[in-house]
């Protein structure tokens, strides 16, 4: 009992930090101020709930169906974890830079989300909250579940990080103004290594697991 109260504390603590880090909303937060400067603050804050929830039901899916994408398209897990060390790797530098995380969405949906009166599901929802990092990161965490439980751990997981997330979206002005620019970029840093140390440890599980059946 003590074993499995364990591994499923460590396995949510992983879950939290990954997720959170891909996600990045600290990161967000002031892109989403630009892109809805235009609406009132109660639409801001529709719209913040709206993409949150839009974020929510796609992890969540892509969570329930990690498995079936990979016995579909034929990927192994050793494959998506070295593919997703690589790509939280790539994210991590970016956020060492504290770039905002603009490269989620293309030009043609930045100037979709000037001219719509409904940005909340895309480009906010997806992929600006639920990003291609955040996506791959609850493929591999469903495929490493250490318990059938686990899949409850990581659903809690993941609407945890949302429901911050949402806190942080329909306070993105205030944040912005009691923290400043200075001090959210030293959490951004901050937030990038710890997503550099999780992409190598990803790449060097993915690259252990494909090389010890050949030396033994």
């Amino acid at each position: 009992m003590i074993d499995f109260i364990q591994s499923e504390t460590q396995f949510f603590i992983f879950c939290l930090t990954t997720l959170f880090t891909l996600i990045n909303p600290i990161g967000i937060a002031p892109l989403l101020v630009v892109m809805t400067e235009r609406f009132s603050k109660e639409d801001r804050v529709k719209i913040a709930k709206k993409g949150s929830a839009t974020a929510l039901i796609t992890l969540i899916l892509f969570a329930i169906l990690g498995s079936v994408i990979f016995s579909f398209f034929g990927i192994t897990i050793e494959a998506f974890q070295i593919m997703g060390g690589i790509l939280f790797f790539r994210n991590g530098l970016k956020m060492l830079d504290a770039k905002v995380g603009r490269s989620r969405t293309t030009p043609a949906e930045q100037e979709e989300s000037q001219e719509s009166e409904d940005i909340a599901i895309s480009p906010i929802g997806i992929p600006l909250i639920a990003g291609p990092g955040a996506i791959t990161a609850t493929m591999l965490l469903s495929s490493q579940t250490p318990q059938i439980y686990s899949y409850i751990t990581l659903g809690l997981s993941i609407m945890i990080v949302l429901a911050f997330v949402y806190i942080i979206l329909r306070n993105g002005d205030v944040l912005m103004r009691v923290l400043g620019t200075s001090i959210m970029r030293i959490i951004q840093r901050l937030m990038g290594l710890i997503l550099l140390v999780i992409a190598v440890q990803f790449v060097i599980n993915g690259t252990v697991s494909v090389i010890r059946p050949l030396l033994t």
